[in-house]
């Protein structure tokens, strides 16, 4: 399942990765502490899905520091079994680690951002390759190092499902050959490295991917691929502040029956002052918005509902009917009732 959504977006814990490595390679925090899913309540969300030019920023600003492949190999490094989530244990708890690999590749999105970066699987006799396709320039830094970087992460996957280290009989890179190859060395356990290819790929030996994983439990393949279908079709993607806005603000009105401006400020840890002063610079107002989510909120009850116009309006937070009548005049130039009748000939 890939909702429409969550295309430029990536998870949260991919994000994580990014602002660790970055803090680890010594970045300053205030190149990239006010980019869009940063701020500690979205970072540690899993709910939450990054804006994709949120991590590649990161990226950028860490590729100026210290070259693409360290970047590569600390992000390596910090990707532990578990820190990507249910995708980890797509890979690791398969009947064998080719499967594994199959199902992260059907669930790539519940990481990344399907929309540029695509893990692909090409069975050829004895041999599988596993690519990680990306389609931008081979002297971008930043994709670089996302590059290798996931190739390693797809080693390290498999070697913990067939609980040996898996040594691969080639490795393919979309970039420029570095000045220094040890960090890659290192990373895939061998020198076979081919730089400047057409697609990033890692290649292994059928028979290694293919051998029953040691401690797979039969069905939790499928109760995985469950909960990862669950993930992405929970998840709240972050595409711009005033969607975050929108998103906060719905959910405090679905809490209660009227929304104020300090409930809204801390459900976004912001002062009200600074909420204010956000919606100003988006071109919108409090009050707009209040009553664009008043708005939907009664017309769906309208349409969805028995309820009478004075529950309705005690609901929506209008002191009688007489008020809910002119907002609905207002707005759509008719009564309720007609529009209750109208919604539901349509």
């Amino acid at each position: 399942m890939i909702l429409h959504a969550h295309q430029g977006t990536t998870s949260s814990a991919l994000t994580r990765l990014s602002v660790n490595a970055a803090r680890r390679l010594g970045i300053p925090r205030d190149g990239y502490a006010h980019l869009l899913g940063v701020a500690p309540e979205h970072l540690n969300d899993d709910l939450c899905r990054t804006p994709a030019a949120t991590s590649i920023r990161i990226a950028e600003l860490t590729t100026v520091h210290a070259s693409w492949t360290e970047l590569a190999l600390v992000l390596a490094e910090q990707s532990a079994i578990g820190a990507l989530g249910v995708w980890d244990y797509l890979i690791t708890s398969a009947p064998t680690p080719l499967e594994g690999i199959r199902d992260a590749s059907a669930y790539f999105a519940t990481v990344a951002d399907t929309a540029t970066d695509n893990l692909r699987i090409v069975e050829d006799g004895e041999l599988v390759t596993i690519s990680h396709v990306n389609e931008a320039d081979l002297t971008y830094e930043a994709a670089c190092a996302i590059r290798a970087y996931a190739l390693g992460l797809y080693q390290r996957r498999l070697s913990e499902a067939a609980q040996r280290r898996l040594v691969p009989l080639r490795v393919t890179l979309a970039a420029e050959a570095p000045r220094r190859h040890e960090p890659l060395t290192g990373l895939y356990g061998t020198r076979a490295i081919e730089f400047e290819a057409p697609v990033s790929s890692i290649t292994f030996l059928a028979s290694d991917l293919s051998a029953p994983t040691p401690h797979a439990q039969p069905g939790l393949s499928t109760v995985l691929r469950r909960h990862a279908e669950q993930t992405l079709a929970g998840a709240i993607p972050l595409h711009n502040w005033l969607d975050l806005f929108r998103t906060a603000l719905a959910s405090v009105h679905d809490e209660a029956t009227t929304a104020t401006l300090p409930a809204v400020a801390r459900r976004m840890a912001v002062s009200t002052r600074t909420l204010q002063r956000r919606l100003d610079e988006h071109g919108t107002t409090w009050s707009n918005e209040v009553e664009a989510v008043r708005r939907a909120h009664i017309t769906r009850l309208l349409h969805d509902t028995d309820l009478g116009i004075d529950a309705i309006a005690a609901r929506s937070g209008y002191a009688d009917a007489r008020a809910l009548r002119r907002a609905v005049q207002r707005w759509y130039g008719t009564t309720p009732a007609r529009l209750r009748r109208d919604g539901r000939s349509l």
